[in-house]
């Protein structure tokens, strides 16, 4: 029972660390897939509803788009600042057209990852990550930074170009004439965390620079542009990639600019280059794609795993040096001990250190019995003192190792038995 207690108090007491650990996680990490998350219509406390409101109150109005061609032909017009709560589903034909959208638009981008980055083009890389978001000082010159002061925008760091606050949590950089913010954080947006340090004036700063907030409300993956399924969705569709901004927005009924952009034939959403109409599966951003495969938890379920496994074998091998005779804490009769080691080498079915103890405790007795002299060996004075074979005695005491049990009680027999007749030739 003792034994049993000594691995299922420490392995319990791992298991609760990693109960509690998986809980408190799944508790505070929102799932950007929920409909609910950074929406302007949510109450939820992953919404993004006191945001809208907030944005109400300072004379900005909030254009809510649930398809991102609406959004873009929206922000297309200037004067906007375009929200991208989740770029990870916005399509990377979508995210190419960021590029082609005027001076006056700022887009906001909430914790985009490597590859919505590069379909942007934007100089950034991800760089380490966060269990949670930290608040942090502004520590940067970007006005809307430091007027919010400290507040809770360090998650995940960015590196790159531009003008980086918050420990790299947020970068501002002007790219392709365009205003570009990028913050690795949802936490100043949503309606449980927006009251928390100054989280609230960062989220309204970075969005209300502009007379209209252009607010993305997608939450899964859609269709590449010119496919669709719903004709409801806005004629105008913003340019594609290859329209020179200056040109202006040539594609009043969508198919000039559907073509240029590999839509109007369908390749788009062919097999080869995104079969889920999702982000593209072909682009390779040299990051290991394990990494993708799994979520976060795992990785850190997976790390603080292998952490309780080292610990657990440096607790069971806390005695680093030779063991210490210690006196028993009862007495024990003889013979129990006897029987208890036996049974102990006949569950491990130890017969060669078994075999080695009774040569060695008959060795014992007949050198007590014969007390053979310098000259004369113990195997000859038994001889001579039995008249037995020598080659016999000698493999009794200094023969092979017992095949098997019926072996073993053979030869603490035939060593009793040499006891004995040396017993009593003396």
């Amino acid at each position: 029972m003792r034994r049993w207690h000594r691995f299922a108090i420490p392995l319990g007491a791992v298991a609760l660390v990693f109960a509690v650990t998986g809980v408190a996680y799944a508790v505070n990490e929102p799932d950007p897939s929920d409909p609910a998350f950074l929406s302007p219509l949510s109450a939820d406390g992953i919404g993004g509803q006191r945001l809208a409101q907030a944005l109400a109150a300072r004379g900005v109005r909030v254009e809510r788009e649930t398809r991102t061609s609406d959004a873009l032909a929206s922000a297309y017009e200037g004067d906007a600042t375009l929200f991208l709560p989740v770029p990870r589903v916005v399509h990377p034909d979508y995210l190419a057209m960021l590029r082609l959208m005027p001076p006056t638009t700022r887009i906001v981008l909430v914790d985009p990852a490597r590859r919505a980055l590069d379909d942007t083009g934007l100089p950034l890389v991800p760089g380490g990550r966060r269990w949670a978001a930290q608040a942090a000082e502004p520590g940067c010159e970007l006005e809307e930074a430091r007027a919010a002061g400290r507040a809770a925008a360090l998650r995940q760091r960015y590196e790159g170009n531009g003008t980086r606050c918050y420990g790299t949590g947020v970068v501002r950089l002007i790219r392709f004439q365009s205003d570009f913010v990028v913050i690795g954080a949802s936490d100043p947006f949503r309606n449980d965390r927006i009251g928390e340090h100054g989280n609230r004036a960062l989220a309204t700063g970075l969005l209300a620079t502009r007379s209209r907030v252009v607010w993305l409300d997608l939450h899964e993956l859609e269709s590449p542009p010119g496919v669709t399924d719903d004709p409801g969705s806005a004629s105008g569709v913003p340019p594609s990639r290859g329209t020179d901004p200056a040109e202006g927005d040539s594609g009043g009924d969508g198919s000039s600019d559907d073509s240029r952009s590999g839509g109007g034939d369908g390749s788009a959403g062919s097999p080869e280059d995104d079969s889920s109409g999702g982000p593209s599966a072909s682009g390779v951003d040299g990051e290991n794609p394990l990494w993708d495969a799994f979520p976060a938890w795992f990785w850190a379920l997976l790390i603080q795993l292998a952490l309780a496994v080292v610990l657990l074998a440096l607790w069971r091998a806390r005695r680093l040096g030779a063991p210490v005779t210690e006196p028993l804490p009862v007495t024990v009769r003889a013979a129990e001990t006897v029987h208890g080691r036996g049974r102990l080498y006949r569950r491990a079915k130890a017969r060669g250190p078994t075999a080695d103890l009774l040569r060695a405790a008959a060795r014992d007795r007949l050198a007590q019995l014969l007390a053979p002299s310098p000259e004369m060996s113990l195997v000859d004075a038994a001889a001579a003192a039995t008249g037995r074979d020598r080659e016999q005695i000698e493999g009794l005491l200094d023969g092979p190792t017992p095949e098997s049990d019926d072996d073993l009680r053979r030869l603490q027999a035939d060593l009793d038995a040499l006891v004995e007749a040396v017993r009593r030739a003396r």
